[in-house]
């Protein structure tokens, strides 16, 4: 009788724990993550060689079970975001996911032009197309278009910019029908949708697609970025050192180890992010002497203050520096010793 009580009481504790891990709240949930040298994902040809690192610094994030929700509310430094605070109306997880990997991609072309124009170095664009980050639910486009899709015409036009693409769409009205030609997975294919008006703009109508333009950067000399599954904009910063150190013939690293994030524009702006606290812990752990964060112009609440909070409620000695610009951070390190 015991043993078969035994039995059924591990049974039921399996179950609970199964419950409590594969269950998936309505959350999602963040945490530190790691600080990455930038030099095996970075590869300019012939560029010059670095003492130091710059080091991507990135959020480990997921869907909160039963532990990860009721370990956020007892670490200081776990984050709990509800779903609709990260994803957009009507966007699933593959369509988050491409968002955030084509965030990346168009990071990376930034931050590149960035550092070739400040290290004098040629570059150029080419445009592949429109690219779809997610369809919204409801909308002419959602039993056609997925993210991921590269619409390469409408009505026999090419369309090579996202601008162009909305552009021409802005100027139809409500029962207009237009013919669609897009690529999946290599395969060109033609649709004809009709516009209708959005669900909660009802002056508005359209296919219900966001989209981006889909372009590559041309640069001489070549440069490689390896990102892997990496997302989101907040690297650009980095990414933009690491290629600029690798231009020029003085290095800017001297020896230190220099983290940071941040994301950039093309006129060399950094702007802010989140999860700051939580890789300024990640740096602070693969032992960053250097950690740029974005000053926002002195806001009241910026990243760099944040950073700063937490650099002292750790008790890291990693020097904190605030950047408005990608020659803020430059600047810095051309006066280290």
């Amino acid at each position: 009788m015991k043993k078969k009580r035994y039995i059924a009481t591990t049974i039921m504790i399996a179950l609970l724990f199964a419950f409590a891990t594969f269950f998936h709240l309505p959350y999602y949930v963040t945490m530190p993550g790691t600080a990455e040298p930038l030099r095996p994902l970075v590869e300019v040809e012939g560029g010059y060689e670095e003492k130091g690192k710059f080091m991507l610094t990135t959020v480990r994030m997921g869907y909160a079970n039963l532990f990860s929700f009721a370990l956020a509310h007892m670490s200081k430094y776990n984050e709990l975001y509800r779903i609709d605070e990260v994803r957009q109306e009507g966007e699933n997880d593959e369509e988050y996911a491409h968002r955030q990997l084509k965030m990346m991609e168009n990071s990376k072309e930034t931050a590149i032009a960035v550092a070739y124009k400040k290290a004098n170095r040629s570059f150029s664009y080419r445009n592949k197309g429109v690219y779809v980050l997610y369809v919204v639910e409801g909308m002419p486009a959602a039993n056609v278009l997925k993210s991921g899709d590269q619409i390469v015409a409408i009505d026999g036009q090419r369309m090579l910019d996202a601008d162009a693409f909305i552009q021409y769409v802005s100027g139809k009205k409500k029962g207009d029908r237009v013919r669609v030609t897009y690529k999946r997975a290599g395969k060109e294919k033609t649709a004809t949708l009709t516009l209708a008006p959005f669900p909660k703009e009802k002056n508005r109508v359209g296919l219900g697609v966001s989209v981006m333009t889909d372009r590559e950067i041309v640069t001489d000399p070549p440069v490689r970025i390896e990102s892997d599954e990496i997302g989101g904009p907040s690297a650009g910063l980095m990414f933009a050192l690491e290629v600029y150190n690798q231009l020029i013939p003085v290095d800017l690293t001297k020896g230190y180890r220099i983290a940071g994030t941040g994301t950039i524009n093309i006129d060399g702006e950094v702007g802010p992010i989140g999860g700051i606290s939580q890789k300024v812990i990640a740096a602070h752990k693969a032992g960053a002497d250097i950690f740029f964060a974005p000053n926002e112009r002195g806001a009241k609440h910026s990243n760099y203050k944040e950073a700063v909070k937490t650099a002292k409620d750790i008790g890291t000695k990693m020097k904190i520096v605030p950047v408005d610009t990608f020659d803020d951070a430059v600047q810095f390190l051309r006066k280290l010793s």
